[in-house]
């Protein structure tokens, strides 16, 4: 049976990390993108009525890391529709195509806002809990989860769903980029104060999990959360970063119920959400199943990306 992989985003974050992993292992694929890259098919727009029929013969797995993303403020006239034509219609398309051609594993990365937002009674979030997703993105991601288990349960094709929180690591963009920005200024920031819990997963983690899901028989047909196993506060988050960046942490200790007020007002009531809520994550089941740890540590993936971020300025 065929162990050539088909993944797709494959110019993302993620996408990338996984097509310089599968290289390093020697294992074949076939990278998809929306973009023109070197080695890289491109599928213009992922819906429900995209062809994969070229790309799929001698496929065995499918990796689906392409979607429409969250964003902070989304002005589209209906943003559930948008997403779920991506999300939903085109996973799915995509994935009954790929059960048709043959292909025996279908690994999708969802995301941990399938759990919601934050955790209540500070009880962390399991594979298990029943998902109450609570913005567009998340609930599109969490449909296309259902198709694909249904999908499952009528066909030779096994499922496999990792839900990751906020994934950082060598040339991470977005958020944890602007949080480094601004470190490396030494911008004052006002998080000293901000006592919550959250879990991150290193980008080496989560390709280590992926590399295990598509190999490891117990993985089929399974929900799974992941994350570094080493749950930080906006603070200390703040603080090793600055430590692995070799710069003061310039931490300014305002009440956090007078900065998510300020937030409010400036139209930053997510942002605010993100980085004073607890979003906490238990590993377990992903550990005890699959017989997997973190092969990397917080500290070492903290360093290894901050040392890049360093090299690139």
């Amino acid at each position: 049976m065929s162990d050539k992989f088909l993944v797709t985003g494959a110019t993302g974050f993620v996408g990338q990390g996984l097509i310089a992993m599968l290289k390093r292992q020697g294992a074949p694929y076939c990278a998809v993108a929306r973009r023109t890259a070197a080695d890289t098919a491109i599928i213009p727009s992922i819906d429900g009525k995209t062809d994969w029929q070229a790309l799929l013969p001698g496929i065995g797995i499918v990796v689906h890391t392409a979607a429409r993303v969250h964003l902070l403020a989304d002005d589209t006239a209906n943003p559930l529709a948008e997403f779920r034509k991506v999300n939903v219609e085109g996973t799915l398309n995509l994935a009954r195509q790929a059960a048709q051609a043959g292909v025996r594993r279908f690994i999708f990365i969802s995301s941990i806002k399938v759990h919601g937002e934050k955790n209540h009674h500070g009880l962390p979030f399991s594979a298990d809990d029943q998902p109450r997703p609570e913005d567009a993105y998340a609930i599109s991601k969490y449909e296309a989860e259902q198709g694909l288990l249904e999908l499952a349960r009528t066909s030779g094709m096994q499922v496999v769903i990792i839900r990751p929180p906020l994934v950082y690591g060598i040339g991470v963009k977005a958020n944890f980029d602007l949080l480094m920005k601004a470190i490396i200024r030494g911008i004052p920031l006002p998080l000293g104060a901000i006592s919550n819990r959250r879990s991150f997963v290193a980008l080496d983690n989560l390709l280590d999990l992926i590399w295990t899901c598509a190999h490891h028989p117990a993985a089929a047909n399974q929900v799974f959360l992941v994350s570094d196993g080493d749950d930080l506060s906006t603070p200390e988050l703040i603080s090793r970063l600055a430590f692995a960046l070799k710069v003061p942490a310039r931490l300014i200790s305002v009440p956090v119920s007078l900065f998510r007020s300020l937030a409010y007002l400036l139209g930053k009531k997510k942002m605010s959400s993100r980085l004073c809520d607890s979003l906490l994550l238990d590993i377990d089941k992903t550990c005890r199943i699959l017989q997997w740890y973190p092969p990397v540590t917080m500290a070492q993936a903290l360093e290894e990306t901050a040392k890049f971020y360093q090299s690139q300025r």
